[in-house]
């Protein structure tokens, strides 16, 4: 058997994913619908909305196969998220890659493959749809034409759920986006035993921008501030628009202590934007809080505990 290689964009890829606010989520009847016609039109048993997680693939929607998820290292989707077209295995006894691949070997004893590459938002291939028989079969042009429409729908529908999540303004996460991902990441953190840290932001003297030079102005500036923000954290890091000019990111994996040379470029680039040129007044104030992997700490609580550090960095800015 041969375990599907890593894309060479998988930190973007799983970022998209998670950013999706999707796996693990209870049925719904919008892939459901997917999946059955996908049935019916390509006369297969089972298919499936696959998403490709760190180390499994979790099936959205399913029909005709029992189980929620496998190990990503048996995953016929982790071969095909590899390529932009279908991946077509007609039969997997004569497939080096599949013939001993336990999916195969035992149930649900999968003979026939066929997967197409589903997208996130932002292009990266977050998994696919796929059918699957227990008999060997072709797999014509028209047929490869049909999942390729249907794999087209399930992508206009991670789209929809991605808006759900998303601040339309600045393109980053929005509260709600924010959370889900952040209690994601803090489960994951505590499995490993891992720090992490959110920081709190506000644009200070943003609402002077808005009554002296309109609010197509201001929304100027936060679109600009968000870029800004955005480019000095990882891409593995989560960052939001909360509203108005107010700003969060979760790092994993890093303490208050590590992230000072993002403070220190961020700074450093705000004093010379064209931000600052326009706009002399603005400035920004932050505060952090640490997460500890071992404490019972929400993101709720990590949130509040950073705005009390922020809000007091701004009076005693004040008091300066």
């Amino acid at each position: 058997m041969q375990a599907p290689p890593t894309p060479v964009d998988e930190t973007q890829r799983l970022r998209a994913l998670t950013t999706l606010c999707i796996l693990d989520t209870l049925p719904e009847e919008r892939f459901d619908r997917i999946t059955r016609l996908a049935c019916r039109a390509l006369n297969v048993p089972i298919a499936l909305v696959s998403l490709v997680d760190r180390d499994r693939q979790w099936f959205k929607s399913r029909q005709g196969l029992e189980t929620s998820e496998t190990s990503r290292q048996v995953s016929f989707c982790g071969h095909a998220i590899l390529q932009e077209g279908p991946l077509v295995v007609a039969d997997t006894l004569e497939d080096s890659r599949f013939s001993d691949n336990p999916l195969v070997t035992e149930s649900p004893h999968i003979r026939f493959y066929a997967g197409q590459p589903i997208h996130g938002p932002d292009g990266s291939r977050v998994g696919t749809l796929c059918v699957i028989d227990r008999q060997p079969r072709r797999f014509s042009a028209d047929d490869c034409a049909v999942l390729l429409d249907l794999a087209g729908t399930v992508e206009r529908e991670l789209a929809l759920v991605d808006r759900a999540a998303t601040d339309e303004l600045t393109n980053l996460s929005n509260r709600r986006g924010f959370t889900m991902v952040a209690d994601r990441v803090l489960a994951l953190c505590r499995r490993n035993h891992q720090s992490a840290t959110v920081i709190a932001i506000d644009l200070d003297h943003f609402k002077a921008v808005n009554d002296l030079h309109g609010h197509e102005a201001g929304d100027r500036v936060l679109r600009t501030f968000a870029k800004l923000v955005h480019a000095h954290f990882r891409s593995s890091d989560v960052v939001a628009r909360f509203g108005g000019d107010e700003f969060a990111v979760l790092c994993s994996g890093s303490s208050c202590e590590a992230l000072a040379g993002s403070y220190e470029t961020l700074a450093a680039d705000f004093k010379t934007s064209q931000l600052v040129r326009e706009y002399p007044k603005l400035s920004w104030s932050t505060g952090t809080a640490n997460f500890n992997p071992l404490s019972t700490a929400t993101i709720e609580d990590l949130l509040r505990e950073a705005d009390t550090q922020m809000y007091r960095a701004k009076t005693w800015s004040k008091q300066l």
